[in-house]
């Protein structure tokens, strides 16, 4: 909340300075959460508000400024992730967020970890990218199979987040019992250097800035999911499916690592307005955000217009189903 406050006293301050109080009156704060600073959804969202946002002022798209918004301040916000994100929106103490596919689809639903408690308001704005699961282990570490990490001290992510969801139905599945620790990526990264955790998972867009850091300082494995345990993940979570961390991903892994994924989707409430979200979806997808999202992050470059409805299970809000009416996707 702190750095949120910091980020709406920037943009008081910046309005205050134009000398115009008229323009103020013009402006929408629109608020996407995210994740923890040390994943992807954080830089991630942090893209696509710098591309819809248009502040009272600045220079327009046509004269090489923002092709953003009018008057739209949007702002990333750190979260614990996606069951956060799915509970913030539904409640209206956030305008957007970022959600696992699986966190999307069940919350929608009310099942899985939403179990009556349905989030009816909820409407997709656009699927993003891949979000592949870690599992990472200290360097030097070897796993022949999941069933390694019995009784081991394993961190298990965010409480409200789809990794965690996801994570304890697989350990549920395979009758793994193990000492639980529920951590943020910076947290557990922190704690395997340290030596207080024997692995922890983590599900999100490749590659992680705290993992390369733990890369460069002690080092790590990532555990290869056989394809027998691919194939059982995605008989009970059915929204993850086969996937593949190239080596290189990190520069100290220098293996192909066999993993599933799930696609990370934009969600916004169907109380946003219409021709509000049809703006954002339309700056979004505009090339000035295209050059952003590919020179601002590695998994920027998975964010693709063709691919924007992939794996969407529940409704489009109207205004992103105008735009993508207007560009024959729907």
């Amino acid at each position: 909340m702190k750095y949120l406050g910091k980020l709406f006293a920037t943009a008081l301050v910046s309005l205050l300075a134009m000398g115009n109080v008229a323009q103020a009156q013009d402006m929408t704060f629109f608020r996407i959460g995210t994740g923890g600073a040390g994943g992807t959804y954080f830089p991630i969202g942090g893209l696509i508000a710098n591309a819809i946002s248009s502040p009272p002022g600045a220079r327009s798209c046509e004269k090489g400024g923002t092709c953003g918004v009018p008057g739209l301040i949007a702002i990333a916000v750190s979260t614990n992730a996606s069951v956060f994100n799915m509970n913030a929106v539904q409640a209206g103490n956030l305008e957007a967020g970022l959600a696992g596919g699986q966190s999307v689809a069940q919350g929608y639903e009310g099942t899985g970890k939403f179990k009556g408690d349905r989030k009816d308001k909820v409407r997709i704005i656009a699927n993003l990218y891949p979000e592949d699961m870690h599992l990472v282990l200290p360097k030097g570490t070897k796993m022949n199979s999941l069933k390694d990490l019995e009784g081991k001290s394993v961190g298990v992510a965010s409480a409200g987040s789809g990794t965690q969801v996801s994570v304890k139905m697989i350990l549920k599945h395979y009758g793994i019992s193990v000492k639980e620790n529920e951590l943020g990526l910076n947290q557990s990264a922190q704690r395997l250097a340290d030596g207080q955790l024997d692995a922890f998972f983590y599900a999100g867009g490749t590659p992680f800035a705290a993992l390369i850091q733990l890369g460069s300082q002690k080092g790590f494995e990532l555990y290869n999911f056989s394809a027998s345990e691919r194939k059982e993940i995605n008989k009970i979570i059915p929204y993850y499916v086969e996937s593949k961390i190239p080596a290189g991903t990190y520069e100290t892994i220098g293996y192909d690592v066999a993993t599933v994924a799930v696609n990370g989707q934009l969600v916004t409430s169907i109380d946003q307005p219409t021709e509000l979200i049809y703006g954002i979806t339309k700056a979004l997808w505009s090339k000035k955000t295209r050059s952003l999202l590919d020179k601002g992050h590695s998994k920027g470059k998975a964010i693709q217009l063709d691919t924007a409805l992939k794996g969407v299970l529940i409704p489009v809000h109207p205004g992103a189903e105008k735009f993508y009416k207007e560009k024959g996707m729907m």
